[in-house]
């Protein structure tokens, strides 16, 4: 028997392209990266999904430098905000928000205080844009009182807020 020699590429066929490559981020792209961030991912999907449309470029010298400015730049904006947020959350710690609602003799609201409600009065009272999808309720609010709510201001900042509910 002899021995298996691999076989002879042809002059037309390409050459056998990498498994997995070094690609720049244009975009967050979920599962894979941020803005910024040199990723490797499989060369098909850079190929055919990533580079097409506009989320990745090629990894290259000039790209290389251009994420390690943009990674500075985001890291020094992300430290202010984070600082911003610790100062907001230290704020909702100090004063109780309040809010006013129609409530019963017994003290029993008609509905209940929801996270947008909570979320509208907290721009009211602070100057503070917060969604509502930030805004986690332990139980409903249903009764007049002062009840506590966490608010998430920054990725790893979180806020305490004592809800004064008051009779309308």
């Amino acid at each position: 028997m002899q021995p298996q020699t691999p076989p002879k590429r042809r002059p037309h066929q390409q050459p056998p392209r990498p498994d997995v490559v070094q690609v720049l981020l244009r975009r967050d792209v979920k599962g894979i990266g941020r803005r910024g961030d040199i990723v490797t991912v499989s060369s098909g999907h850079a190929r055919n999904y990533l580079i097409p449309n506009g989320l990745a470029v090629e990894a290259t010298d000039g790209a290389v430098e251009q994420a390690a400015t943009l990674k500075k730049s985001r890291d020094l904006r992300e430290a202010a905000d984070r600082e911003s947020a610790r100062a907001i959350a230290a704020a909702f710690a100090e004063s109780p928000l309040v809010i006013t609602a129609k409530a019963g003799a017994t003290g029993k609201l008609f509905g209940s205080v929801t996270a947008a409600d909570i979320a509208d009065a907290v721009q009211r009272q602070f100057h503070v844009v917060v969604e509502r999808k930030h805004v986690t309720i332990e139980k409903p609010i249903r009764e007049v009182g002062t009840h506590t709510v966490t608010v998430a201001l920054f990725a790893d900042v979180r806020g305490t807020l004592n809800v004064d509910v008051r009779q309308a």
